[in-house]
């Protein structure tokens, strides 16, 4: 028991570590591998616990209870009544957990489910830029479905069931194609095939412009001015986005990206074609968002899952709700 005491005091501190190396940024760290660890070893601490120690302290726990029966019979036949010793207390601790144990074993069930239901069901997020501003706010805590497109493994990211493509319209978690370790929210614009146009800021797919309504302009607390707001409709699917009317329509500091040669630039802004297996997409605040116009194309691969509810803002108790 005490080897297990020094290893179990080595892993948490493995763990501490790392956690600690991820917050201060001296490493690249991946909550999914991290969540995927602590499920694998306190389900084996847990296992352990079930078919091994468990079993050790009743055995214990039992010679204690056939050593007291044993020593007040040889009592009574002394004609000695009255016995001293509180075998229930000593029998609660040793049936007791070790903090080894608690702090794993104890841990287990809640890290499973939070396991299960990150990778397969419901993943929370926070919002921490404007670029989908006025859908999603700074600061708003949302839902992510991870089954809508097809559930995947955790880490490897490997999709085991089709689910549903990716439509025009939907809001979508994915992983950044230039660094795939960070996560990146968008609307989905272009799917394969599609060829989208950018040009004075004027949204047009397969040749056809996106509809277009003027509303009242935007007021954004955060930087405490105005933006010109409009209504696009694609695929009847209505939503609100924000042009600025201070910044040029060409695309400044566009990068190299697989598929670069599917992308003409102009003065107007930028032409793609939509390769297969990707997907084009855009910030709603469209002139501060840094999309598909800069850094190309969404493989399948790097899908996340579709946004779908803000359950939280702490700034806004008013931010509620679904967006869709």
């Amino acid at each position: 028991m005490q080897a297990m005491q020094y290893i179990t005091a080595a892993v948490l501190a493995a763990f501490v570590s790392y956690i600690g190396a991820w917050y201060m940024g001296a490493i690249e760290g991946n909550f999914a591998l991290l969540l995927l660890l602590a499920t694998v070893v306190t389900g084996a601490y847990w296992l352990a616990e079930r078919i091994v120690f468990l079993p050790q302290r009743r055995q214990a726990a039992r010679a204690i209870e056939d050593a007291a029966a044993q020593r007040r019979a040889e009592l009574d036949r002394m004609g000695i009544k009255k016995v001293d010793g509180d075998v229930a207390e000593a029998k609660g601790r040793i049936l007791m957990q070790p903090w080894w144990l608690d702090w794993t074993a104890g841990l287990f069930p809640v890290i499973a489910v939070v396991f299960l239901l990150r990778s397969f069901l419901f993943e929370p997020f926070k919002i921490p830029s404007g670029s989908m501003i006025p859908t999603l706010l700074v600061g708003d805590l949302i839902l992510v479905n991870k089954f809508t497109y097809g559930i995947r493994l955790p880490v490897l990211n490997t999709k085991v069931t089709e689910g549903n493509k990716p439509q025009r319209g939907d809001v979508m978690v994915f992983r950044y194609p230039p660094k795939p370790s960070l996560d990146y929210i968008k609307r989905v614009i272009g799917v394969p095939g599609d060829e989208v146009a950018y040009l004075n800021k004027r949204l047009t797919i397969n040749g056809k412009p996106v509809p277009k309504k003027d509303l009242p302009e935007f007021f954004d607390e955060d930087v405490m001015r105005y933006f010109r707001q409009y209504e696009e409709s694609i695929d009847g699917r209505r939503f609100r986005v924000l042009n600025d009317a201070d910044r040029p329509a060409f695309i400044p500091g566009a990068e190299e990206f697989p598929f670069t040669q599917n992308c003409r630039y102009s003065v107007e802004g930028v032409v793609c074609k939509v390769p297969e297996g990707h997907y084009f997409m855009m910030g709603d605040n469209r002139d501060n968002s840094l999309d598909s116009r800069f850094w190309g194309f969404v493989p399948d691969r790097n899908i996340v899952g579709k946004a779908f509810f803000i359950w939280m803002n702490f700034g806004n108790f008013r931010r509620f709700g679904s967006f869709e």
